[in-house]
This record gives structure tokens, C-alpha cells and sequence, in this order.
């Protein structure tokens, strides 16, 4: 269906994509792997025709229909989250205005026996069966059947979208994405913000529909559900393995186990060769035997090892300035917002050298009390102190809303850099692999992945004994994740993390607040204490289980009020179109009486009189009946 052919992308000297070659059939479920920065998301890019290659192409048929979600977008203002996902339903809209046009335009034909005639005739059928085909199910009701599926409420469905944060807004995105229906579906990193139940939700939902699927993730799991290929993205190269995610994993260490074993092989017969010809070059005995060596190693293919990325980032968190004994005390807290409150009650407590996760499902107050702490905003009632000489360093889950899309990498450092630190701006780059003409690129063409990385810099640019990170494994490659835990695990000061990823969470935390139904519990203890005192299998789990559950949605009644409509507006349309139909018939009809009536009152010699008047009859006849009818049409 989609063949990326011979395609070549550059950035000044810089080669980002180097001739990479595969192709999209219509059962493909692709998932595109690699380290960050690496050009998964470009690719979409060229995919989806947001961006050109530098050479090579991308063949699509014209009429194939692709449905993107990128990492970072626009979300709009003013409409409700069930108006904003209806929108999706635009092109139902316009196959109703073109099906209102043919027949205005039908209505003011007369040639109806032309081939123009008949061609848009057969057009408005294709229109109504393109009309039909989408109505198969209420719009209102997809929608909302998807919405609560990403994980919102029926009552939330009325909110405003610029009352949700960034990650409930992409949900909204990928909801209208899904209800388009598009024959390839493009998404770039789609589970960063989801919880598990609307992952699992998204799992099944890609896994049963009947269209190809290009996805970048760095979620494992995610992958393995849903993928049957895996693509990778190595150094400009890519290597296609018809497998999922952890199969590949297997069959790459395989491929460079045999691969190295072949070479050193190879290494060990070329350098006895090597030694055969210098210890006997010289001996005229052995000249025949030499010279057919000589020959051999310069025919001798060569085996080559694939060449790996092995550059990883490098993280270490400036030491820790001593705070008091009590980073920050929270007494009979009452957080939310007037028009909502997220949880009431709740004492939290966070001392020196203590690491902390909040966890729990997403809407339940994790962000909203990552933001009382930092000072942004102030509990509806109860008491929000922070400790003596606490310095807070804190990363946002949005970094879209925090770095400044004009900046340049270097400039988004240079900017807010005091002192010593200044003079090591570049050294502290290169540890986030920001390197080179890199430190010149401004923010807005930046990855997820390494907007991630940026933000990460930022904490290093002055000392904090305060780490509060929300979401901060979003968009890291498994590498970067591992990396990022063993610095904050040999960090020195209080740290505060909003997570979903058990994995890293799991040896890192000592406590852990959970945020449910509007309550807060303590938990000590890390991960796996939590886990084996909840008695479930991890934390997706206790996602699934604090879940509430969401309003039935009773899709009979609107599906039935929805046919009756369109069987109404269909009746309607023909009845306008019989009407059209019976007023040219008329005049027809009248004209060819009126010719009849002229002969009659003149007759010349050789006019059959007899079979005019019969003639005249019939036609009156005929007259009288379409005359009846559209006036019963009419009324």
C-alpha cells in the first residue's frame, strides 16, 4: 500500500536518514523502535506528508486516508470534549452538502437521457451509499462508546477541553483519530499518557481493527499486544524483522552473536593466511601456494558486524544542599479547584533523603498536588508548608508547556545559567547527547525524546534537595529509563515522582501515596511491599481496580431516535427529488399536447386524426397522474 523507497533525509551535514527502504501492506501492525532521536518520528512525518525527504520518495495511493497522532500538538478552545470528538465526524457533514448540491443541480437538468445526466445520478447513489456506510451507528454514540474507553467519564464528556491537562486533551486527539477510521494509522508514542485501562482499551482496539498500523512506542509490553513487525531505526539504517518487539530483541542478539562468531572466525583464518604468505613471500617453493593465498584474501568477502549505537546518556545530580529535617508537611489538605474538588483530607508528610512516588490513577490529584508543592497553587483548605531551606527542581510531564519553542538547545540553557556553570554549558549538553550542530537546533523541531532530555539539563543547572518529576520516564528509551533511575537512586536529596512505570519505580521508592477516590493513603515501603500487601499483580493493576466504573452508555434509544431521523431525512430527499422529477415530466407531457392540439386545429392532408386523438388522450391521461401525484407530493 505505502512503499518508502531509496528515502534520504539531511540537516546541513548532519545525515539523519540514510536510503532507508520498506513497505506498509494493509494487515501490517508495525511497531518502529529506536533510541531517541534516531528519526522514528521523522519518518511518520514523511509518512503522513508533513514533511519532504531530502531524495528518495514515498509512493501512497491518492485516495489512501491516514490518521496521525504526533507527540506534541495544538489542542483547540471553546468546545466540549463530546463537540471536540464530533468533530471527527466533519466529512459526514460534507457528504451532505454534496449530496444537497447533485440534487439542485439535478433539479435544473433537463437533458435526461445525456451521459452527464446518468453519471451524476450514479454519483449521488455513491454519495448516499458513502452516507449510509458511515452511519452505520449513531455518531453521539461512537463517540462517546470511544471517549469512555480512553478513560473519561460520562460526566466529564461536558467539561470544557482546556479544563484537562495535556495528556487528557491527546486522549481526545486519538479518539477522533479512531472515529475517522482511517486505512493506515500513524502514532507517536501514543501510551505516554495513558493509564493502564485505557492502554488495554487502545490494545484491543488496534488489535481487531481492520487497517495498517505504524506506531512508535518505547513501551515493551504495549508493543508485544499489538505489533506483528518491528522496524528499527539504528544510525540512518533501518532492519526489518517480521516479528514483535521482544522476538526482535531475541533474533538481534542472535543475528550479532552469529555475526561476531563468523568474524572472529573469519579474523582467525585471514590473519594464519596472512601468516602463511609473509613467512613463505620469499621461498620459491612456496611462491605457487603464496600466490593463491594472496588471491584468495582478495576475493574474500568480508563479514561485517552491524554497527550499534553504544553512545547513552549520562546523568549525575549536582549534591544535594541540607534542608531541614521536613522537606514538606501537608495537614488536612482539601485540593482542587472551585469547580471541582480532587481529594479532601489528606495529611501527607515528606522528610529529608526520603523517595516518594505518588501513584494511582490518572484524574485523582497526582499533578494537581505536584503543583501545591511547588507553590503554584494553594489548597482550598488545610495547611501547604515546605520545610526550611527546601530548593526545588521540578519537571513538568508537559515539557511542550515549559521550554520556549523559539529557544535553541544552547539558549534554553544559556538563558537561565548563573556562574561557574555557564563556561560548562556544552560539557553538560554532550552528557544528554546534545552534541555538535545539536546545540543549535531550536526546541520546536525537537522530539518528545529529546525535549524529555532538555528538561532533564535544566535540573542540572544549579544544586536542588528537592527532585520533583512528573512523569519523567515519558518518551525515554528503555536505556535512558535505567540510566535516569540509578542517578536518582545515588541521589542525595528528597525525591518526589509521579510514575505509572512499576518497572521504574521498583527498587527506587521507599514510600508511595495513593491518589483514589478522592482520598490519599500512606504507604511504606517500596514497590514490591505495596504490591504483595494489595495482593495484585502490579500497579496496573490496582489502576484497574481503583478505576470507577463508567457510566453505561444506552446506545438503543439514540441509535433508534438516529434511524428514524435518517430514514426521515432519506424520504425527504426522494420525496423533493420525485417532485423535481414530476414537474419536468409535466411540462413535458404539456408541450407534446400542445403540439397535438396545434395539428388538431389545423389539419393537413395525410394527418392521421384518429390516432392523434388517441395520442392526445393517452398523454392527458398520463398528465392527470403525474399531476395528482405531485400534487399529493406537494401537500
Amino acid at each position: 500500500m505505502i512503499s518508502v523507497e531509496d528515502v534520504t533525509v539531511s540537516y546541513g551535514g548532519f545525515v539523519l536518514l540514510d536510503k532507508i527502504n520498506f513497505h506498509i501492506s494493509e494487515t501490517d501492525k508495525i511497531g518502529l523502535v529506536g533510541k531517541n532521536g534516531a528519526g522514528k518520528s521523522t519518518i511518520l512525518k514523511l509518512i503522513c506528508g508533513l514533511q519532504n525527504p531530502t531524495s528518495g520518495r514515498i509512493d501512497k495511493p491518492n485516495d489512501v486516508t491516514i490518521g496521525y497522532l504526533p507527540q506534541i500538538m495544538e489542542h483547540h478552545k471553546g468546545l466540549s470534549v463530546l463537540s471536540e470528538a464530533m468533530t471527527a465526524f466533519d466529512d459526514v457533514s460534507k457528504i451532505e452538502a454534496e449530496i444537497d448540491g447533485v440534487t439542485r443541480e439535478l433539479e435544473t437538468r433537463t437533458d435526461y437521457e445525456s451521459d452527464s445526466y446518468s453519471k451524476l445520478i450514479e454519483h449521488l447513489n455513491n454519495l448516499n451509499d458513502r452516507l449510509e456506510l458511515s452511519h452505520s451507528e449513531p455518531p453521539e454514540v461512537q463517540a462517546r462508546r470511544t471517549l469512555l474507553g480512553l478513560g473519561f467519564r460520562d460526566s466529564e464528556l461536558e467539561r470544557n477541553t482546556e479544563t484537562f491537562s495535556q495528556g487528557w486533551n491527546m486522549r481526545i486527539e486519538l479518539a477522533k483519530i479512531l472515529l475517522q477510521k482511517p486505512q493506515v494509522l500513524l502514532l507517536d508514542e501514543p501510551t505516554n499518557h495513558l493509564d493502564i485501562e485505557s492502554i488495554e482499551w487502545l490494545e484491543d482496539y488496534l488489535k481487531t481493527i481492520h487497517c495498517s498500523v505504524l506506531l512508535v512506542s518505547h513501551d515493551r509490553r504495549f508493543l508485544d499486544n499489538v505489533t506483528n513487525r518491528t522496524v528499527e531505526v539504528m544510525l540512518g539504517h533501518i532492519n526489518d524483522y517480521k516479528v514483535p518487539y521482544s522476538r526482535y530483541l531475541e533474533l538481534r542478539a542472535e543475528r550479532l552473536q552469529q555475526q561476531t562468531a563468523a568474524w572472529e572466525n573469519q579474523q582467525k583464518m585471514i590473519h594464519k593466511t596472512e601468516e602463511f604468505i609473509q613467512a613463505f613471500r620469499y621461498k620459491p617453493t612456496k611462491s605457487n601456494q603464496v600466490q593463491s593465498r594472496i588471491k584468495a584474501l582478495e576475493k574474500l568477502e568480508r563479514i561485517e558486524i552491524d554497527e550499534t549505537d553504544n553512545v547513552r546518556l549520562s546523568v549525575k545530580f549536582p549534591p544535594a544542599p541540607r534542608s531541614g529535617d521536613v522537606v514538606f508537611k501537608g495537614t488536612d489538605l482539601t485540593v482542587g479547584y472551585p469547580q471541582k474538588v480532587v481529594f479532601r483530607n489528606a495529611d501527607i508528610e515528606i522528610k529529608r533523603g526520603e523517595k516518594v512516588a505518588f501513584i494511582g490513577r490518572n484524574g485523582e490529584g497526582k499533578t494537581t498536588m505536584m503543583r501545591v508543592i511547588m507553590g503554584e497553587l494553594e489548597p482550598l483548605s488545610g495547611e501547604a508548608r515546605t520545610g526550611h531551606n527546601v530548593q526545588i527542581g521540578y519537571y513538568a510531564q508537559n515539557q511542550e508547556d515549559v521550554l520556549d519553542k523559539n529557544e535553541t538547545v544552547f539558549s534554553t540553557l544559556d538563558r537561565i545559567a548563573v556562574g561557574d556553570i555557564r563556561t560548562k554549558l556544552r560539557d553538560l549538553l554532550a552528557q544528554f547527547l546534545f552534541r555538535g550542530e545539536d546545540i543549535d537546533k531550536r526546541v520546536s523541531v525537537l522530539s518528545g525524546g529529546e525535549r524529555a532530555r532538555l528538561g532533564m539539563a535544566k535540573l542540572m543547572l544549579q544544586s536542588h534537595n528537592l527532585l520533583a518529576l512528573d512523569e519523567p520516564t515519558n518518551h525515554m528509551d528503555v536505556k535512558s529509563k535505567d540510566i535516569l533511575k540509578q542517578a536518582l537512586r545515588a541521589f542525595d536529596g528528597t525525591l518526589i515522582v509521579v510514575s505509572h512505570d512499576r518497572d521504574f519505580l521498583d527498587g527506587l521508592v521507599d514510600k508511595m501515596y495513593e491518589f483514589r477516590d478522592g482520598k490519599v493513603t500512606e504507604h511504606l515501603g517500596g514497590v514490591s511491599e505495596f504490591l504483595e500487601k494489595r495482593k495484585i499483580e502490579n500497579l496496573q493493576e490496582l489502576e484497574r481496580k481503583c478505576a470507577p466504573a463508567a457510566a453505561p452508555v444506552s446506545a438503543a434509544p439514540q441509535k433508534k431516535a438516529f434511524e428514524e431521523n435518517r430514514k426521515a431525512v432519506r424520504e425527504d430527499r426522494k420525496r423533493k427529488n420525485r417532485i423535481s422529477w414530476l414537474e419536468k415530466e409535466i411540462a413535458g407531457l404539456e408541450e407534446k399536447m400542445k403540439q397535438i392540439e396545434e395539428v388538431l386545429q389545423s389539419p393537413k392532408e395525410g394527418d392521421d386524426i384518429m390516432e392523434l386523438t388517441r395520442s392526445y388522450l393517452e398523454l392527458k391521461r398520463e398528465l392527470d397522474s403525474r399531476t395528482d401525484e405531485w400534487g399529493e407530493l406537494i401537500d
